[in-house]
């Protein structure tokens, strides 16, 4: 009992900003989707993220061949060979995708907000992951590596068609257990989705990847140039569809 509770603390100690995102997270999905449904996305995300990752640490499979190093064995909490809050992260950032693709659309539920949920969860990770796997350059410290490397600053295109894939389904699965009518509040989610965006921009900055940083700042303007559009095209169809 105490090593766990020592495990459990250490955890939290050891990633802080993770804690602050899953606590503003916990909050705003509550108001939004109501605590029911918040607690069904996040035990089926993390247990979608958790079978991902387990598998592409074997076989490769979503995300591409990748290894955690295991330096934070004894520090933090671990479910077989991967850090716990890892997996539980992807919570976070599919509900924010999430919330995003229904302040675009306008509704929310879908095949299309499922995929725009896809596919901007991935667009997070085009900014996050390369940044991790520089973890050593900043307090992540170096906890996975690619063994082959990649051609987006050392990330394989896999992992970003596997975040893709991997977000849409864990949405796809929420709305097909926990569907029907919410709140559906996705103001403070956006929030949280470009609250995790800047902070790793910051990060990318801090450590002098100047390149890195440029390549995230010009794709999510355009992506939220382009969201923009696309809210305001609906809302004015909905409007005439109104009159």
């Amino acid at each position: 009992m105490a090593e766990a509770i020592r495990l459990v603390v250490g955890t939290v100690s050891f990633r802080p900003y993770v804690v602050c995102f899953l606590v503003f997270y916990l909050y705003a999905a509550t108001r939004d989707l109501g605590w029911r449904r918040a607690g069904v996305l996040t035990l089926y995300g993390w247990a979608i993220a958790f079978l991902a990752e387990y598998a592409s640490t074997h076989i490769g499979v979503p995300f591409g061949l990748y290894h955690y190093t295991g330096n934070t064995i004894g520090q933090e909490l671990y479910v077989a060979n991967v850090p716990f809050f890892d997996s539980l992260s992807f919570t976070f950032l599919a509900y924010t995708s999430f919330s995003l693709a229904r302040w675009t659309l306008g509704r929310g539920q879908g095949v299309g907000v499922t995929l725009l949920a896809g596919v901007l969860m991935m667009l997070l990770d085009v900014v996050i992951d390369p940044l991790a796997v520089r973890g050593d350059r900043w307090f992540l410290g170096r906890i996975f590596y690619y063994p082959e490397g990649g051609v987006y600053f050392g990330v394989p295109l896999s992992n970003f068609l596997g975040w893709a894939v991997v977000g849409s389904v864990i949405i796809a699965g929420y709305l097909a257990v926990a569907g029907g009518e919410v709140q559906d509040r996705p103001t403070l989610g956006v929030a949280l989705y470009y609250a995790i965006l800047a902070f790793n921009l910051v990060m990318t900055w801090w450590i002098g990847e100047a390149l890195l940083l440029l390549c995230g700042i010009l794709l999510h303007v355009g992506t939220f140039l382009l969201l923009w559009f696309a809210r305001g095209i609906g809302q004015s169809h909905r409007s005439f569809a109104s009159v």
